[in-house]
């Protein structure tokens, strides 16, 4: 068994929306480029593992069967099917559109393949979590949902229950749809407001469908959230539910774009403050369902100075060779880096590490971050039994 298996392939470059487009492959050969600097690939527990595109019979695990042929037809004809989300300004048709997003679908199922099988503990594909996709439609940038995929599969495969956690700063609302009335299945998202960011959904009273059980955790944070608060909210809500759901595995979204550089959102979560996140869910999974870990990428739009520097601390995690806040990156790197981009590398991993309060320091009602985290506490954890203020 390997500690970890990374699926990668220069293929996944091919998923590009063309230049100016924020979903850059840049974001990935980089962050690619510093894993291998490094020396991560040269670590013993962590297997690089090729992945195929999926077929068509499990892309339709998780989308209807009409979608994926109108996938195939506007990658084939360039025409838009502005109805199912395909030619917008968002997800413009590319003629590898179908076989790129089905091989980041293959990849993340790949991934919990070799968890559930146990040939590694953890699987980590960077160039997944397109959570927006919808069952009918692209989204945000999502054409086929990766992340649904590895959580359906796992279900498939045996899984009872699965958790879905999702750190990026928009709301991972495709997702959370497919699997809104599924008990097997709890989908816990930590993002900005949906009144102030794209897609609008995300209210921490939206629970799921599921009779006398919650399905969804929401937890919506007002703009420029800083690393403290957001480590804060994280701590008062994730572990407590995810404690009492007791996982078989966990499938986790790892958007970068909550730092504070991020073009496309208004918080202000340092690199330091996301890895933290990175290796409580790696401790849960460990703690909670045998090292059942499957991690993906996802947003992040700050394609030199966060992104590269997020996911390579985030594999290194789950290689179980963490790296240390604030050491510096290699010069090969940055310079390559600065070559590709014309843009500043930044000179080391973040900068940290970062005070923050635990909930049991007390309830603060002058605090916006404190009054979001009660409102997801006083939606969801009485319907697990819980106090949401003591808990």
């Amino acid at each position: 068994m390997s500690v970890a298996q990374l699926l990668w392939s220069p293929e996944l470059l091919r998923y590009d929306f063309g230049l100016g487009h924020p979903m850059a492959p840049a974001r990935l050969a980089l962050t690619m480029r510093l894993i291998t600097e490094l020396g991560l690939l040269g670590e013993p527990g962590l297997e690089v593992v090729d992945p195929v595109c999926a077929p068509d019979e499990l892309l339709e695990t998780v989308h209807d069967a009409d979608y994926v042929a109108a996938v195939r037809r506007a990658a084939t004809t360039g025409e838009p099917d502005v109805a199912r989300g395909l030619g917008t300004e968002d997800d413009p048709v590319f003629p590898a559109m179908h076989e790129a997003a089905a091989r980041l679908v293959g990849a993340s199922v790949a991934a919990a393949d070799a968890v559930w099988s146990g040939r590694a503990q953890h699987g980590i594909n960077i160039a997944g979590g397109m959570h927006h996709a919808r069952r009918d439609a692209a989204s945000g940038f999502c054409v086929y949902n990766d992340a649904a995929a590895a959580v359906q599969r796992l279900l498939d495969s045996g899984a009872e229950r699965v958790a879905y956690v999702d750190l990026d700063a928009h709301h991972g609302d495709g997702v959370e749809a497919i699997f809104w009335d599924e008990p097997r299945v709890l989908t816990f998202s930590v993002h900005q407001d949906g009144r102030t960011l794209f897609p609008g959904t995300g209210d921490p009273a939206d629970t799921g469908a599921g009779l006398n059980h919650c399905t969804a955790v929401n937890v919506a944070l007002p703009p420029r959230t800083d690393s403290a608060g957001w480590l804060r909210a994280v701590d008062a809500v994730l572990p407590t539910v995810l404690r009492e759901f007791a996982p078989d595995a966990i499938v986790s979204q790892h958007g970068a774009d909550a730092h504070g550089n991020d073009p496309l959102a208004d918080l202000s979560v340092g690199v330091h403050a996301q890895k933290t996140a990175a290796r409580w869910l790696h401790e849960l999974a460990h703690e909670l369902c045998e090292g059942r870990w499957v991690a993906l990428g996802g947003g992040g739009y700050a394609v030199v100075d966060v992104v590269p520097l997020v996911w390579a601390a985030l594999v290194a995690e789950a290689a179980h060779v963490p790296l240390e806040t604030g050491m510096p990156l290699p010069a090969a790197w940055r310079e390559a880096a600065e070559e590709m981009s014309g843009l500043p590398a930044a000179r080391t991993l973040g900068r940290g590490p970062v005070t923050w309060r635990p909930w049991s320091s007390g309830y603060d009602p002058s605090d916006p971050t404190d009054r979001a985290v009660l409102a997801t506490r006083r939606h969801v954890f009485p319907e697990f039994g819980l106090d949401p203020f003591l808990d």
